[in-house]
This record gives structure tokens, C-alpha cells and sequence, in this order.
């Protein structure tokens, strides 16, 4: 059963979303937030396996919630809910340490999907939408954390060439199936490569591995 927390400061956002969950036999809705603060404190008090993160509430924002969250070890994973015109929060969201993002008009198939995903630990929530959520806006961008090249960063240092390829493919916004087709790899093959570069880089999650990738300048949106 995989145990979810909703954050969202509007009460009929809240109830649609708690209706669509509950209808699901491996879902349960654990508590609602209506900010950012008590989103952490919810978070700290039932442990779920998830918690949909509204961006814009009043007081504590979801972003600043979602690195709280993280920063406190729980093991709760948190997926960013967003509106079309405030993609560029998804961003600063996911750099917080949120887990994904899904846009509030999703179909309901894909907002279970993608909580299962992140739930898992898979956090593939649309690789693709991640690629172009980033390239709209790279303005927004912080500068990368070093001023060296990819091949001096520390963090991809411990990569291996392969280790580095796939990691670049990833900032791209392929699916391990994908890079199976592509690379020619077997897809558990592909999957060990992608725990090895998590586990190297100290990543939390696949989604994690695209921010690092464009961070160190490894993938830019030019590519």
C-alpha cells in the first residue's frame, strides 16, 4: 500500500485529489496540508511513501517544504505538482530534492503512474518533460557549482566513460529503454549502470542525475 500525503492550499484541489487516490486499491491518503508548513510537519508525523507538493501557498512555499523534507532524511519522496505557466518553480522544485514534477492538468493515469513511480524509488516521471521544463528555462539556471570543466567536476570524476555517456543520455531525457535500443545494451545492463552513477555521485534519485548533469555542464540545452 503506498501512502500518500496531499499539500495543496485549495480545499477542491485537495478533494480531487484524495477522491482519485482513494479509488485505487493500492492507495491511501494519510493527511492533507494546506502550506508548506504543515506539509513538514505531516510529512514528520506519518512517514508517507509520498507527498504531493503544491509550489505556490501561502507562507512556506513547497519548495522550501520539499528541502526541509529532504534535508530531515525521512524517507518520503516528494513529487512536485505545477501549473503550466509556473514551470519554472519545477525547477528550483526538483533542486530542492523533489523527486518529480507532474503539471495539476495531468491525466489521472499519468498522476498515479507517476506517484507509483516515485514511490519505488524510479522517479521517471516524463524524462521528456524534464528535458524541455529545463531547456525553456535555462535562463533560470544557477550558475554551475564549479567553474571547471564536466571531465575535472569531482562528481564525475569517479564515472566511468560508459558511466558518463549514460549519464549524459539521461540529462537528455532518455528512458532506460531508450538507451538500451540506442546503446545497444540490455536493459538490466542499463539499470545497473544508472544505480552505479546514483550511488558515485551521490544523486537521490534519476531526476536528481538530469539536474547534475546540467549543473556540471555535462548536458546544456544547445545539445
Amino acid at each position: 500500500m503506498t501512502t500518500v500525503l496531499i499539500t495543496d492550499d485549495q480545499p477542491l484541489q485537495r478533494l480531487g485529489f484524495r477522491m482519485l487516490l482513494e479509488s485505487q486499491d493500492d492507495m491511501t491518503v494519510v493527511g492533507e496540508a494546506t502550506n508548506g508548513s504543515e506539509a513538514v510537519r505531516l510529512t514528520a508525523e506519518h512517514h508517507p511513501d509520498v507527498t504531493l507538493m503544491d509550489i505556490r501557498m501561502p507562507g512556506l512555499d513547497g519548495i522550501e517544504a520539499t528541502r526541509r523534507i529532504v534535508a530531515s532524511g525521512a524517507r518520503t519522496r516528494v513529487l512536485i505538482l505545477t501549473t503550466f505557466d509556473l514551470d519554472e518553480y519545477a525547477y528550483a522544485g526538483l533542486r530542492a530534492g523533489a523527486s518529480g514534477f507532474l503539471i495539476k492538468d495531468a491525466q489521472p493515469e499519468e498522476l498515479l503512474s507517476g506517484i507509483r513511480a516515485v514511490a519505488t524509488g524510479d522517479a521517471v516521471v516524463a524524462p521528456s518533460l524534464t528535458r524541455r521544463l529545463l531547456d525553456a528555462y535555462v535562463d533560470h539556471l544557477p550558475t554551475p557549482s564549479t567553474p571547471d570543466s564536466p571531465a575535472q567536476d569531482p562528481r564525475l570524476a569517479l564515472l566511468t566513460d560508459r558511466e558518463r555517456e549514460i549519464l549524459t543520455v539521461i540529462g537528455q531525457g532518455w528512458t532506460n529503454t531508450e538507451i538500451s535500443t540506442r546503446l545497444h545494451l540490455a536493459e538490466s545492463t542499463v539499470k545497473t549502470h544508472v544505480g552505479r552513477i546514483l550511488a558515485k555521485t551521490g544523486a537521490r534519485d534519476r531526476v536528481q542525475a538530469v539536474i547534475l548533469a546540467y549543473d556540471t555542464g555535462l548536458v546544456s540545452p544547445e545539445k
